[in-house]
């Protein structure tokens, strides 16, 4: 298959501006995690693009955002919380219509990323007596839930716009 410049092209722009907009924080938790708009760039590629691109261009912002700073404990976590995460942004691709539903997917892939992360590698935050699942679900969540709002809100307000653009 011959590479489509354009697209390789524009799956590099949005992992730029995703790991630009990681930067610009609305509220930022404790042990990590924060609720911002980067996301918002990979999920519109991918529904643009389609799964592979997609996954393709979230690795890359994934493995940008943990060189230029990412709290890495053992290597394992840092493609969960890094390539692997936003790598699963491009699952937004497999659901175009309705857009929500692609971008909750894509979110909710990012998330189990998260989660799995969370209860392996940084359960011993979890308060004594608490199932480090339950705690990383809990503390993922926090953050995810509303990344998750505010992208469907996002998404569907640029969409007409960005739809017209070949």
């Amino acid at each position: 298959m011959k590479p489509n410049v354009k697209v390789m092209v524009e799956g590099a722009l949005a992992a730029a501006l995703t790991v630009a907009l990681f930067y610009v924080k609305l509220w930022e938790m404790p042990q990590g995690g924060s609720i911002t708009l980067e996301s918002i760039p990979l999920l519109i590629f991918s529904l643009r693009r389609g799964l592979r691109p997609g996954a393709g261009a979230g690795a890359v912002a994934g493995l940008l955002q943990m060189l230029l700073g990412g709290y890495v404990v053992h290597p394992v976590q840092a493609l969960l919380d890094y390539p692997f995460a936003f790598g699963a942004l491009g699952l937004a691709g497999v659901f175009k219509k309705p857009l929500w539903a692609g971008v909750a997917l894509g979110s909710f892939a990012r998330f189990a990323c998260h989660v799995l992360s969370g209860a392996v590698f940084f359960g011993s935050y979890a308060p004594k007596g608490t199932n480090v699942w339950i705690y990383s679900l809990t503390y993922n969540g926090s953050y995810m839930l509303p990344n998750l709002m505010i992208a469907v809100i996002v998404v569907a307000l640029l969409w007409p716009r960005l739809s017209r653009i070949s």
